[in-house]
């Protein structure tokens, strides 16, 4: 089971679209999937197709209220799975912190899903991947995303100052290993970019330089389909599959496949 968390101190940057798009581009593999949604706006619920007002249980159920993960689990329209967020999440980090261990909620929390229960006395088959979605923020929830995460994913836009950004967040990673060893960076991913931009151009070069081993061969365009597609409740691959942000998330499953792979994760 791969889990990864996406990233980013920093707001605005495709997230939460590389979350519900990665998610849905793993289905599309025929992998299963599970999405986690650590936002508390839920857009990424949103996004997956869900009414977040709706939710019989959320997240917030499972971090505070000790509700098993499964039962928080939502089947969407796109193939994968789901536990979602709506605004219950907010003010989160008040009642985490009084908790015992309140960095390790969530990755306890996870550890049951290897042990779901049986279905008409058949095995749950486990989650080939779980993609988790942080809020942008360094909270207690992104901490628990980090010390439940085997990797993670940053997405960054080639923009001034994005290299700062990535140097402190790759800070903050290495500070965490304490909590979690296996802590670590599987990939920075440029999204939104605009190849007639030349500082976008210039970053990208400077990211090659500085951090090409953890770059992610693939780049995410500045598409108006990714654009779009949230507000139709569906990821860009179930809205126009040939779109090219689509077919960009098609390529960068396909690398983290390959990934996991050769961590034998999935």
């Amino acid at each position: 089971m791969d889990i990864l968390a996406i990233a980013n101190q920093k707001g605005g940057v495709g997230k939460t679209t590389t979350a519900v798009n990665l998610a849905s581009a793993l289905a599309h593999r025929r992998k299963k999937v599970l999405l986690i949604d650590l936002d508390a706006q839920g857009n990424a619920t949103t996004a997956s197709g869900l009414d977040k007002r709706e939710l019989e249980y959320s997240i917030a159920d499972v971090l505070l209220d000790d509700l098993p993960i499964h039962e928080g689990i939502v089947k969407t329209p796109n193939g994968f799975d789901i536990v979602g967020a709506n605004n219950e999440l907010s003010g989160s980090d008040l009642h985490l912190s009084q908790k015992p261990e309140n960095h390790a909620i969530l990755s306890k929390a996870m550890q049951q899903l290897a042990d779901m229960p049986a279905k008409n006395g058949r095995a749950t088959k486990p989650y080939d991947f779980i993609v988790i979605d942080c809020a942008p923020s360094l909270s207690l929830l992104t901490i628990n995303a980090m010390c439940a995460t085997s990797g993670v994913i940053i997405p960054m836009q080639c923009e001034y100052f994005a290299l700062e950004g990535l140097a402190d967040l790759s800070q903050t990673i290495e500070r965490l290993k304490s909590l979690n060893p296996k802590l670590h960076i599987r990939g920075v991913l440029r999204t939104m970019f605009d190849p007639r931009n030349t500082l976008a151009n210039d970053v990208s070069m400077e990211l090659i330089e500085h951090f090409g081993p953890i770059l992610f061969n693939t780049i995410i365009p500045r598409n108006i389909r990714l654009a779009e597609a949230p507000a139709h409740g569906i990821p860009a691959l179930d809205y126009e599959m040939n779109s090219k942000g689509s077919q960009a998330y098609i390529r960068l499953a396909n690398e983290i496949i390959k990934q996991s792979r050769q961590f034998q994760l999935a």
